[in-house]
C-alpha cells in the first residue's frame, strides 16, 4: 500500500489544474486560494466552453500538458454549457476522460447535482461565499485530490 508522502510526491510531479471558470471575480478569489493553499500546482484558466474545445484539442498532441484535475463551473454562463462541455470531456480519449473532474459551481440544485454524478464527476462543491470559506475549500481539495488519492498519470509521468 501506498503511503500518502509517495502519493503526495507522485501527484505534485508536473501537477497542473485546468479550472473551467467564467466569472473574474471568482477566479481572482480560486487564484488566491490556491496561491495559500496548493501552491505547488500550476492553474490553467479558460473562461467559456470554446476556450475550453481549443484547450483540450491542443493537448491530444502535447499529453505532458494535461491537467491532473480539472475544476468545472457548471454555469458558464448557463448550465447547458457546463453540460456540453462535461459530456465532452467524458467522450475523449482515455488519458482526458478519466481526468477526475470536480464540479465547483453556484448550484446546489438537487437535480444539477444528481445530474453532474450521472454524467461522471468525481466530486460536487458548491462555492464558498466568505473567502475564509474558500481557504477551507482549497485546503480540502489539497490534502483530498493531491495527498491522499492516486491521480492518474500520463506516459511522459511514468
Amino acid at each position: 500500500m501506498k503511503n500518502s508522502t509517495n502519493t503526495a510526491n507522485t501527484n505534485f510531479k508536473n501537477a497542473k489544474v485546468l479550472i473551467v471558470e467564467d466569472n473574474d471575480d471568482q477566479w481572482q478569489i480560486i487564484q488566491q486560494a490556491m496561491r495559500q493553499c496548493i501552491r505547488e500546482v500550476t492553474a490553467q484558466r479558460v473562461s467559456n466552453i470554446e476556450q475550453a474545445l481549443t484547450l483540450l484539442n491542443d493537448w491530444r498532441y502535447q499529453e505532458w500538458e494535461i491537467p491532473k484535475l480539472i475544476l468545472l463551473d457548471l454555469y458558464l454562463p448557463t448550465n447547458s454549457d457546463g453540460w456540453q462541455l462535461l459530456k465532452f470531456i467524458k467522450t475523449m480519449p482515455v488519458n482526458f476522460s478519466q481526468i477526475p473532474i470536480v464540479m465547483l459551481t453556484s448550484s446546489a440544485d438537487r437535480t444539477d447535482i444528481m445530474d453532474a454524478y450521472r454524467l461522471g464527476i468525481s466530486a460536487y462543491l458548491v462555492k464558498p461565499i466568505e473567502f475564509a470559506d474558500w481557504l477551507t475549500c482549497f485546503r480540502q481539495l489539497r490534502i483530498y485530490w493531491w495527498e491522499t488519492a492516486t491521480l492518474p498519470q500520463t506516459q511522459y509521468e511514468i
